[in-house]
């Protein structure tokens, strides 16, 4: 089996696989001032509940945006597991199918998304990430990572209105029956959720255009990547584990 870890700014998701199925996913809150055994116990809870042996992980692939907890977690996995994690980064780069734009510069999650879409597609893509940070990453049919363009999550956003109004407000991510909002609760909806909308079909459109391809496969994936609902044939496919499918991936080309 496979065991893949995506650490991100609010999440730690932990997939394994047997073969190309995934079998398990767990997530932990990335919380960078947790001791290293708080995250062995965790992980070791998550195979016993599971009813899984430790011995049956016969590799890992770790892929972090969180330098804090990139060596907890290494040291978390050898301790647990006794094998050392892939850490996907600019030396594992040059053995991936893909070409990869500015390796020191780009996010290695967003490296395992391309990945997943290129072996997905085979042709011009895009990658619509709904995390922490909304990113679109395009790569061509090629296998070359094109570019990246970075706005703040739905979360994010959402935090930030929240946090700098007068009056703290805690609002669900759920999507409002109208744009016309009748409370300060169900206008930030609105103004966030349904404005997403508009700005994830613009992305898009801006991107096929720019590559002349009106035909470019579009994927949306995260843990959000099911809140927004843009007009239907704005995706070909929504893949919430599709940084996971990449991870597994990378494992199988070191």
């Amino acid at each position: 089996m496979v065991l893949v870890l995506d650490i991100g700014n609010s999440d730690i998701t932990i997939g394994l696989f047997d073969l190309d199925e995934l079998k398990h996913v767990w997530r932990i809150p990335a919380v960078a001032e947790r001791p290293e055994l708080f995250y062995g116990i965790k992980f070791r809870d998550y195979f016993l509940e599971a009813g899984l042996p430790i011995t049956a992980v016969e590799k890992i692939v770790l892929s972090s945006v969180v330098p804090n907890l990139t060596g907890k977690i290494i040291n978390v996995t050898v301790s647990l597991f006794e094998k050392n994690p892939i850490v996907l980064g600019p030396d594992i780069y040059p053995k991936l199918s893909i070409e990869v734009l500015n390796p020191y510069e780009i996010g290695s999650d967003l490296v395992a998304n391309a990945v997943a879409a290129h072996s997905l597609f085979s042709k011009n893509c895009i990658v619509i990430d709904f995390g922490t940070a909304l990113t679109f990453t395009t790569i061509s049919g090629e296998g070359k990572i094109l570019g990246v363009a970075i706005a703040p999550g739905l979360k994010t956003a959402i935090r930030a209105l929240s946090q700098n109004t007068a009056k703290l407000f805690d609002v669900p991510l759920e999507q409002p029956k109208s744009a016309l909002g009748k409370n300060t609760v169900h206008a930030i909806q609105a103004g966030i959720l349904l404005g997403y909308e508009g700005l994830v079909k613009s992305m898009i459109e801006r991107i096929k255009g720019e590559l002349n391809d009106p035909e470019i496969a579009t994927v949306a994936t995260g843990g959000l990547s099911t809140i927004i609902t843009p007009p239907n044939g704005t995706f070909t496919r929504v893949e919430p584990n599709l940084t996971l499918n990449g991870l597994r991936l990378v494992a199988a080309c070191v």
